[in-house]
């Protein structure tokens, strides 16, 4: 299905079930299940462009709420089974103890930015709360990013929409390209980083672990 196609069955799917279905798709992709949770946005704020049918108000409102509560679904799933899964199957996939900790390291110095930007870049929106879950990220600190990054998200978002039109989808589509090419960019840099400092991060996670146990308890590879 393409992407005009996707749009006009989501905007039927709007119209006939209200507003509450915005929120529902984007706090499922939110909460890591794989749906259109900013193709629904984009769609419904082109049907407040171009009806009366909604109010964009209401649009921005359903998807800022929906990001948040999807996110604080991820989030609590992370903290209660993400790092004893990652645990038990992380062999699987070449994560041993010391590569968990140079992660939860990583995440303890740039979490922050994970949940608040993860919430612009595709693929990356599905887990990020999860990853914050699972790397112990403190409670309020998560709170404070998610709220931020899901308003300023279905603002640009929905707004942005809205002003310029329906123009827009294609230039959604274009950014939505960009920001999954710029994502395995960095990823992949991220991995040959690691790969080639593995050493010197263990060494910097182990010193950093009398925060790490502070934060998340006497054991930084325990659940939190």
């Amino acid at each position: 299905m393409d992407l005009a196609s996707l749009s006009d069955s989501l905007i039927h799917l709007i119209q006939v079930h209200g507003p509450w279905v915005i929120s529902v798709v984007v706090a499922l992709e939110s909460a890591g299940v794989p749906l259109p949770g900013e193709t629904i946005l984009v769609a419904a704020a082109l049907l407040a462009a171009t009806t009366n049918q909604i109010d964009i108000t209401v649009v921005v409102a359903a998807a800022a709420a929906g990001a948040i509560v999807g996110d604080g679904i991820g989030y609590t799933v992370g903290r209660r089974f993400g790092m004893p899964l990652l645990r038990k199957y992380g062999r699987y996939i070449h994560l041993d103890e010391n590569r968990l900790l140079i992660g939860r390291f990583l995440f303890f110095r740039y979490g922050a930015a994970v949940v608040f930007f993860g919430r612009f870049i595709a693929v990356l929106r599905m887990f990020a709360a999860l990853l914050a879950g699972a790397n112990g990220m403190r409670a309020g600190r998560f709170f404070f990013f998610n709220v931020t990054g899901g308003i300023c998200w279905a603002c640009l978002f929905g707004f942005g929409t809205h002003a310029v039109g329906a123009e827009i989808s294609k230039i959604s589509e274009t950014l939505s390209l960009v920001s999954l090419g710029l994502f395995i960019g960095a990823g992949s840099a991220l991995s040959i980083i690691i790969r080639r400092y593995e050493i010197v991060l263990l060494r910097q996670a182990e010193r950093a672990l009398p925060v790490l146990r502070k934060r998340c308890g006497a054991n930084p590879h325990a659940e939190t």
